[in-house]
């Protein structure tokens, strides 16, 4: 059949479970013969029926294909995908908790792989993309060396890299040619932990300090046409007009904010948990939660759309 445009592709709204061990594993699939797309490797999933929420389905499909009952499933992304004869919505949740041991129910093969280095071919095309998104860590962490001081600061770094903390934000109020030597010690420590480092932005320090990307403000977004140069784009949003224009734009993440209450904005008007929720829905990228987060919040963060929870002070 001849498709002459997108809008006439039929979609097909699907609930797909991201199961994750205590490992830090995910659960794939491989697609059973005599079935479309059969030999490829998939996430646990199936077809929204009518009448059901993606919730409802994602707890049918997860019992009749892995035999798992699910007991926490995070909403997360909501991404399209183009396939030859169809266009596909996928709702997507990170599955944590359940109850039963895994199995293909239906014939199929199962693996729990890490998502860093998942050796399986051929995956889904749709796949590829979100192995990237489960790679970012929960943890986004933001620079305070004009706070606490350049040496301080870099201490406290070595410190929380050494607790694993792998993504990184330099924003800082720094004369030029001291933001460019500290950018270069952060980047350069960072890198030797395998963290990645976003500048705030300034695309050219990211470039000249070997940083892995650079992080917009919201007023840069907003003018903004095209993708910079880099490896990892991400972007600070308040509103959903700014989120529709990162999608749109395909920033590999962002930042929504102000959540709660923080001391360094007194008085400033916060979101709350429910408008971040609604705010976040249905977006093709993660996002995470920003102002007054602490990482006892980070549950609460994932429950109410978050990739994970963006910090400064509570970080270092």
């Amino acid at each position: 059949m001849k498709i002459t445009s997108r809008d006439s592709i039929p979609i097909l709204d699907v609930a797909v479970g991201i199961i994750i061990n205590h490992d830090e594993r995910i659960l794939m699939a491989r697609r059973p013969d005599g079935t479309p797309w059969a030999g490829y490797w998939e996430f646990p999933g199936g077809k929204i029926e009518t009448g059901e929420t993606p919730n409802e389905t994602l707890s049918r499909e997860l019992l009749e294909e892995v035999g798992i009952e699910v007991i926490t499933a995070h909403p997360w992304l909501t991404r399209e995908y183009d396939y030859p004869d169809r266009r596909v919505r996928l709702h997507l949740y990170r599955v944590l908790k359940w109850t039963g041991n895994p199995a293909g129910k239906e014939g199929q093969q199962l693996s729990w792989e890490d998502p860093h280095d998942v050796k399986l071919e051929p995956l889904l095309p749709a796949n590829h993309q979100l192995l990237q998104d489960l790679c970012l860590p929960s943890l986004y962490a933001i620079t305070q060396a004009s706070k606490l001081g350049i040496e301080t600061f870099l201490t406290r770094l070595h410190t929380t890299l050494e607790k694993g903390v792998r993504l990184i934000q330099v924003r800082e109020r720094m004369d030029s040619e001291q933001l460019l030597k500290f950018t270069k010690e952060v980047v350069s420590l960072a890198h030797s932990y395998n963290a990645r480092v976003l500048v705030n932005s300034d695309e050219a320090l990211a470039h000249n300090t070997e940083a892995n990307g650079v992080h917009f403000q919201s007023r840069q977004l907003m003018q903004c046409t095209q993708r910079p140069d880099v490896e990892l784009w991400a972007a600070s949003c308040h509103n959903r007009e700014e989120l529709i224009q990162a999608a749109n734009l395909g920033v590999d993440f962002v930042v929504l904010s102000p959540v709660l209450p923080t001391q360094s904005h007194p008085g400033e008007p916060a979101l709350g948990w429910k408008n971040f929720n609604n705010l976040a829905l249905d977006l093709p990228m993660p996002v995470f939660a920003l102002g007054g987060m602490q990482n006892d919040l980070l549950e609460t963060a994932m429950t109410h759309r978050a990739h994970g929870i963006a910090m400064l002070s509570g970080a270092w």
